[in-house]
């Protein structure tokens, strides 16, 4: 039953989520394409929005990336430059740091989001349920800090490693990395998965239409005249 459940969680369900990400996006896309942004709520209270969002966006991005890179890069890539231990204590030290830097500006949102009465009004079910998920997602990525400081050799990390490699390049095998692997790295790939499964029904769909021009422009966005 055990190995059952890893192989359906870890070799099955990463292609029903990714699959159902990029098909639910397509569709919602093409059939309601005015649904695709995440809504603004500064006009209801700007308090607490610029801190949180900016610490909330900042460490999720260094955070995603800094995933991609470690998961996705082959171990002879970066061997004759770093040890896998190394390897995985620069892991531990910027995802401890960018993780609490997300933290910080999660707790903003989510205390703005439930606890302003105008802001909880306007917002829909998914709205208030991804800031929750991403809350449980966050905790559980800094809970394998401690886990990761048990073996500093890097072996969980090559694990993983190989896990997301051979899902990506459609290889067999891949749950197989994972079944002796602590139940909190488990439950953070499960929860993530699980995040991109959900993914073409909630706010997060913008992160496919990321404004990079935001970044260049050189005057303010008008969102209402005075």
């Amino acid at each position: 039953m055990n190995e059952f459940l890893n192989t359906f969680f870890f070799g099955i369900f990463p292609y029903l989520a990714i699959g159902t990400m990029i098909i639910g996006s397509i569709l919602r896309y093409d059939r309601d394409p005015y649904s695709w942004k995440a809504d603004s709520s500064q006009l209801m209270s700007r308090k607490g929005l610029r801190l949180g969002s900016n610490l909330f966006h900042v460490g999720i991005i260094l955070l995603f990336f800094g995933h991609l890179v470690g998961l996705l890069t082959p171990h002879w890539a970066y061997e004759p430059f770093m040890t896998s231990g190394q390897k995985q204590l620069l892991a531990m030290v910027a995802g401890g740091i960018f993780g609490s830097m997300m933290l910080v500006g999660l707790l903003i949102l989510i205390v703005r989001r439930f606890g302003n009465a105008r802001v909880s009004a306007t917002s829909s079910f998914w709205d208030k349920a991804i800031l929750l998920m991403l809350l449980a997602q966050l905790i559980l990525g800094l809970l394998t800090i401690p886990q990761s400081a048990k073996h500093m050799d890097g072996s969980s990390m090559i694990e993983l490693a190989a896990w997301a490699q051979k899902i990506v390049t459609f290889r067999g095998g891949a749950a197989e990395h994972i079944l002796a692997q602590n139940i909190i790295f488990k439950l953070h790939i499960v929860l993530g998965l699980t995040m991109f499964l959900v993914l073409p029904f909630t706010r997060l769909v913008h992160i496919f239409s990321a404004p990079i021009k935001y970044l260049f422009r050189t005057g303010y966005q008008i969102v209402r005249k005075r």
